[in-house]
């Protein structure tokens, strides 16, 4: 039986990646993509399904409220899969009201709509999902001996993001057992793949080395992260909506553990490994003077610590993978290899993000900033 989809935040880097792979694995599917369009969401990431007769877009912010529920009701949505979020660290240290708006009133401005359109009003059947999507971070830190993070583990947010994402899990826990609300949860390790915002860590590495740039590290660059590629995440929550038990809550991760410096370190090889290979490159990327000279390696420039740096996440994916048959299908070095061949060959996307040139194009390619 087909579904009718809305994603929230389908125009960010998860969000628009779930849109993809949802909409090719499941053309009979309709799936209504929704974004407010700030500085993280680029409607670009979607152009590959934007004659799909089976997509919509809603240039829409998840505070409003009466439209959420307005197209709940208009298209007959029977799943909500919430992505939106504030979602970059050192922007809820300088900025941290944003992130409590978008990611706990706005959160909650979905769950009243979803309630009001399934159970207060039973405009469709009680066959319903709302699926959040959640982080690793609001378990907090782990040592270095410390056990994986698994579903019973007590919440420790340390940063404002991860303390507003612990909110909304909350919330969502709360609209099921109060209202009877369908709803599934996931934590996921750190994403990495094509259209990831340029100012997150890998996708930085990479455009950073083509210019020359120095490579900032945090501290020691010590600190360690479960990487999952993209595509894996959203094939965990594909099980989640397919075979997830209502109001239960699934940790998905790679059991990839990398720490900071390592991680870049490896992108340095890679990239430098891309030039003596690719004579293309050189010219293309003049400016990558290290990476022609086979030494990215030496951008790299340690900076202070940010504060209440985690040092440790990890995810422990044992439920999912027992309960759903949940395995990645990316290894870590087939993953990162992808990534920066993506990169590397979507020069214009990444050039259009960090100039913020992209609004024009959705201007002229649909009227709307």
């Amino acid at each position: 039986m087909s579904k009718v989809l809305l994603v929230t935040g389908a125009a960010g880097f998860i969000g628009a990646n779930f849109v993809l792979y949802w909409m090719e694995k499941y053309p009979e599917d309709k799936v209504i993509a929704l974004d407010a369009l700030t500085y993280a969401g680029n409607r670009a990431n979607l152009a590959a399904v934007e004659d799909n007769t089976n997509f919509t877009f809603a240039h829409v912010n998840i505070l409003d409220e009466p439209v959420i529920e307005a197209l709940l009701k208009d298209h007959n949505v029977d799943t909500i899969v919430h992505f939106a979020a504030e979602s970059h660290v050192d922007r809820s240290i300088t900025e941290p009201d944003a992130f409590l708006e978008t990611n706990i009133i706005g959160t909650h401005s979905l769950l009243k709509a979803a309630r009001q359109v399934w159970i207060e009003k039973g405009l469709h059947p009680s066959d319903h999902r709302f699926h959040h999507v959640s982080t690793d971070e609001v378990y907090g830190t782990l040592s270095p001996t410390d056990p994986a993070f698994s579903e019973t583990t007590p919440y420790a947010p340390n940063s404002p993001y991860a303390a507003s994402k612990a909110a909304s899990d909350h919330l969502v826990r709360s609209y099921h057992h109060t209202y009877g609300l369908q709803v599934s949860t996931s934590n996921c390790s750190n994403n990495y793949g094509p259209y990831h915002f340029p100012e997150k860590l890998i996708p930085l590495v990479i455009t950073n080395i083509l210019f020359n740039k120095a490579l900032p590290i945090y501290g020691d660059g010590q600190q360690i992260r479960d990487w999952l590629y993209v595509e894996d995440h959203a094939r965990g929550i594909d099980l989640v909506l397919e075979k997830g038990v209502v109001g239960e809550t699934y940790n998905i991760g790679g059991i990839n553990e990398w720490a900071n410096i390592d991680i870049v370190k490896l992108i340095c090889k890679l990239v430098d490994e891309y030039f003596a290979n690719e004579t293309e490159l050189v010219q293309r990327f003049a400016k990558a003077t290290a990476a022609i000279a086979g030494q990215s390696e030496s951008l790299i420039t340690y900076v202070k610590d940010r504060p209440g740096h985690d040092r440790r996440y990890a995810i422990d994916p044992t439920k999912a993978n027992d309960i759903l048959g949940y395995q990645p299908q990316e290894s870590f070095e087939t993953g990162i290899r992808k990534t920066i061949a993506w990169y590397l060959n979507n020069e214009q996307w990444w050039q259009a993000v960090m100039d913020g040139s992209y609004q024009d194009w959705v201007s002229k390619q649909y009227g709307q900033s």
